[in-house]
C-alpha cells in the first residue's frame, strides 16, 4: 500500500535539498548562499511565465479583470524577486570570489528562463540563441518562445476587440521582430487614457509590470557593480556594462504617450 501524501512528498522536499551541489573546496561557507538564491530565481521566473502566459490569454478574451488579478501577482512576484537582491548583497566582494573560480563558464547570462521572460515581454534578438548553452531542450524551449506572440501582440488584440483603431500592420506584425515604438498606437492609446477607465487600467497594469522589471535589472545592475565592480562576469559575461545597456522599456508606446496626457 502506497504512503499517504504528506508535505514533504507533495513538494518532493527531500530531492529538493539535494539540488544544492557547492563546488569549492571545504566548501566555502557562501556558496550555498549563491546557490539557493539563484535556484530560488529559477523558480520564480518559471512562475512569471506561467503568469505572464495566463496574461496574454486573459487579454485575448478581453477579460480585463481577471487581468488585473493576474498582473497584481505578477507585481508581487517581481517586488520578491527585487527583495532577494537584499539578501545576495550580503556577500562581500572577499566572500564571493572565495569560490567564484569554482563556477567556471557557469554566468546568469546563460539562464534559458530569463531570456524567455525577454522574449514573452516583446525585448527579441535571435542572437543571443548563440550564446546559450547547447542543451537541446534549452534551446528548443528560446526557440519556441521567439516564435511566439508577446504580451504586448495580446495587448494590441485586446485594445482592437475594445474599439481602437490599431493599425493592421501591428496586428499583424513579425512577432520574432522587438517590440518597437508606434505613433499610431500612441495616439489610440491617449484616446483610451482619457475616455476609457477599464482600458487605461490595464495599460497602468502593464507599465507597473514594465517598470518592475527595469526595477530588477536597476537592482541587479548595481549588486553587480557593487560585487565585482567594472570587471567581466562569471563565464566572461559582459557584467555590469551589459546590464546597464538592459536598461529600457519594454512597452515604449506606453512611456512615450506620457507627455502627451
Amino acid at each position: 500500500m502506497s504512503k499517504a501524501l504528506n508535505y514533504g512528498s507533495y513538494l518532493r522536499v527531500d530531492e529538493l535539498l539535494q539540488l544544492q551541489t557547492p563546488r569549492s573546496s571545504g566548501p566555502e561557507h557562501d556558496e550555498l548562499l549563491f546557490i539557493v538564491i539563484h535556484q530560488v530565481y529559477e523558480l520564480w521566473f518559471k512562475e512569471l511565465l506561467h503568469e505572464i502566459e495566463y496574461l496574454q490569454r486573459l487579454l485575448c478574451d478581453n477579460d480585463a479583470g481577471r487581468a488585473a488579478h493576474t498582473t497584481r501577482r505578477i507585481l508581487a512576484i517581481l517586488k520578491t524577486v527585487v527583495a532577494q537582491l537584499d539578501v545576495l548583497e550580503t556577500l562581500t566582494p572577499l566572500e564571493f570570489n572565495s569560490f567564484r573560480g569554482f563556477l567556471e563558464s557557469a554566468s546568469g547570462f546563460q539562464s534559458t528562463q530569463f531570456r524567455e521572460l525577454e522574449f514573452i515581454l516583446g525585448y527579441k534578438r535571435e542572437n543571443v540563441m548563440g550564446h546559450m548553452d547547447d542543451v537541446e531542450d534549452a534551446l528548443r524551449r528560446l526557440r519556441r518562445r521567439f516564435e511566439q506572440p508577446t504580451l504586448w501582440d495580446a495587448f494590441l488584440r485586446y485594445l482592437a476587440m475594445n474599439g481602437y483603431a490599431i493599425p493592421t500592420e501591428q496586428l499583424e506584425r513579425d512577432v520574432r521582430c522587438p517590440v518597437q515604438a508606434s505613433p499610431e498606437v500612441q495616439a489610440q492609446l491617449v484616446e483610451a487614457y482619457r475616455h476609457n477607465a477599464t482600458v487605461s487600467n490595464v495599460c497602468e497594469h502593464l507599465i507597473d509590470i514594465d517598470e518592475g522589471l527595469q526595477e530588477w535589472r536597476y537592482r541587479h545592475m548595481k549588486m553587480v557593480q557593487r560585487t565585482i565592480g567594472i570587471k567581466p562576469g562569471t563565464g566572461g559575461s559582459p557584467g555590469a556594462a551589459y546590464l546597464g545597456s538592459t536598461l529600457k522599456p519594454f512597452f515604449p508606446d506606453l512611456w512615450a504617450i506620457r507627455a502627451h496626457l
